[in-house]
């Protein structure tokens, strides 16, 4: 393993390229500086122009959504903001789905519990994503209703491989999110939903909102998905700054030890062990991206940033945005004991050279 010299990207994170040494994340915000972004603003003014400014904002009641919203409106948009709830939704996550609710029409689709908790479980113990229906949910909701409400112009964020690094540079250019995206980079692992069919009692029906409309359906529709990102510049702890204006609530410290934002992914209760799997897998966690967006800003330096790493990526989360994990392995039907069990089939030793993945501070015994 090795991280990138700029930032303190792992060369592990999948589908990451390095370029002498460089991330394909940091390529990509050097980049930034030659593109024309009034050019692209006008670009996107001509787009809401020709949708009349009916549009769908995805949305988690967050930071990204709602500077999303509002600055589609200050743009003369007319946004319907479509929120897919999360696996465990947290108190500070539904004071913020309401806050944007109280500025935006909101259409929020809730998963039933008893077939997420089963999707959180499969998802667990086959590929090692505990988040496996929050990453198909994410997208298929917004496009379901925008589909139904007949809107045919729906916005997300950032594109991820820009942001984060993708496979090449060239990936992180995409402005439009289509079907074949969000299956080679939604965060499936492999896992189709159609595999989940006959598993603990699911039904074909019980994924429909799990399930990414077909082709045809999105043709007919005229239905087209674009990030934000590539018409703006975007900037995580701007957009912080600007929801927190607009009412967004925040965290006196991050939502657990292992994070370094206290503005981020603060409505599931599970994103917490779904970042230590990430851990126990990659040996890169959640702060490593934060602290990385924050370096290529020059909000900090990467040696103070690798300190940070240092002092908490490893550990293990007890709680995450106020809420108690057992909350989570309860609604999978499991005790801690039993998650830790499937989340030590999923350790990638090599990388961890015979330690625990979730430290010395907390050790397994303690965890049990």
């Amino acid at each position: 393993m090795i991280r990138c010299t700029r930032c303190v990207m792992s060369s592990t994170r999948p589908s990451t390229a390095f370029i002498d040494g460089v991330c394909s994340a940091c390529l990509n915000f050097d980049r930034r500086a030659d593109v024309d972004w009034p050019a692209r603003r006008a670009d996107l003014l001509q787009l809401l122009d020709r949708h009349g400014g009916k549009c769908v904002v995805a949305s988690s009641g967050g930071k990204d959504s709602t500077y999303i919203a509002v600055t589609l409106r200050d743009l003369g948009a007319t946004p319907l903001v479509v929120t897919a709830t999360t696996d465990h939704l947290t108190p500070i996550g539904r004071a913020n789905i309401d806050n944007l609710a109280r500025l935006f029409p909101t259409i929020e689709v809730s998963p039933g519990h008893d077939v997420r908790g089963k999707i959180m479980r499969i998802g667990l113990e086959t590929v090692g994503d505990v988040s496996l229906g929050e990453h198909a949910s994410i997208w298929t909701v917004p496009l379901r209703v925008a589909i139904q409400q007949g809107y045919d112009l729906i916005f997300y964020g950032e594109n991820p491989q820009d942001e984060y690094g993708g496979p090449s540079v060239e990936s992180g250019r995409k402005a439009v999110m289509d079907r074949r995206w969000v299956s080679e980079h939604g965060g499936f692992l492999g896992l189709r939903m159609s595999d989940l069919i006959g598993r603990e009692g699911i039904r074909e029906r019980d994924l429909y909102w799990y399930t990414y409309p077909s082709e045809d359906e999105i043709v007919a529709s005229g239905a087209v998905v674009y990030f934000l990102g590539a018409f703006l510049p975007w900037d995580s702890q701007h957009n912080a700054a600007v929801a927190i204006e607009y009412g967004m609530k925040v965290l006196g410290v991050p939502p657990c030890t292992a994070n370094w934002w206290n503005h981020e992914n603060l409505d599931n209760a599970a994103t917490g062990l779904h970042d230590h799997l990430r851990w126990a897998k990659y040996r890169y966690g959640r702060a490593a991206d934060q602290l990385s967006m924050d370096i290529r800003r020059g909000r900090i330096t990467r040696d103070k940033a690798l300190d940070v790493l240092r002092e908490r990526e490893h550990l293990f989360p007890l709680m995450y945005a106020g809420s108690w994990t057992t909350g989570v392995y309860a609604r999978m039907g499991m005790t801690r004991a039993q998650y830790i069990a499937v989340e030590d089939r999923f350790v990638n030793r090599e990388l961890f050279a015979g330690r625990q993945p979730w430290g010395d501070l907390i050790p397994v015994e303690q965890v049990r």
